[in-house]
């Protein structure tokens, strides 16, 4: 998600020419639409919201595994043993 967040973001003509090709299989002439600017602006605000939500997942997700080993050994941030 990270990674499409980015691709996204940064490249929105990429997202343009994948909804151009699905949207294709069902309908004619989809190649001859053409993407607003508008919808430039919205697929990189989408793009951005992705980046962020994928990276605040990696960082609770690396935030709960640091939690789990001081459960496991017994001792607080501070290196004090809990009882």
């Amino acid at each position: 998600m990270l990674l499409q967040g980015l691709v996204t973001a940064l490249f929105p003509q990429v997202s343009v020419r994948f909804v151009k090709e699905i949207i294709g299989k069902n309908f004619d002439n989809a190649s001859g639409l053409e993407a607003k600017p508008a919808y430039l602006r919205q697929l990189r605000a989408v793009g951005v919201g992705m980046v962020a939500a994928a990276g605040t997942d990696l960082l609770l997700q690396s935030v709960e595994e640091t939690d789990d080993e001081l459960s496991e050994t017994g001792t607080s941030d501070n290196g004090d043993r809990r009882d």
